[in-house]
């Protein structure tokens, strides 16, 4: 169930089109889960300003029932910040929260993780 919020200032026409095709696949590899779990939301047009400058900027939320850790979340951050790249999104012009949840705290396909 990992979910991928990316929120940014880029404009939604310099967004390649098949941005979120390519990182879907990239984190499921990365997190070792089924493709099909894998939810991304990118939300162009924001106003954001980051570091006193409206130059393409991003803030990214990851979340995920477990996968996330030190060394998995250092892994996962130069997946995100190269997919950002494709944006002109630079890694130091970007943050990336991660989140990992408990599987009861997440609702599909009629019922939660847990059960």
């Amino acid at each position: 169930m990992p979910i991928l919020q990316v929120f940014t200032n880029v404009k939604d026409a310099d967004i390649p089109q098949d941005w979120s095709c390519n990182l879907s696949s990239e984190l499921a590899k990365q997190l070792g889960k089924p493709e099909k779990f894998i939810c991304i939301s990118v939300v162009p047009n924001q106003m954001i300003m980051f570091g006193g400058s409206s130059d393409p900027c991003a803030m990214v939320n990851m979340t995920s029932i477990g996968k996330l850790g030190l060394e998995e979340n250092k892994n996962l951050t130069k997946v995100i910040t190269a997919a950002m790249a494709k944006m002109n999104v630079a890694a130091d012009r970007m943050y990336v929260l991660f989140r990992d949840i408990a599987r009861q705290d997440v609702g599909w396909n009629n019922t939660t993780f847990a059960s």
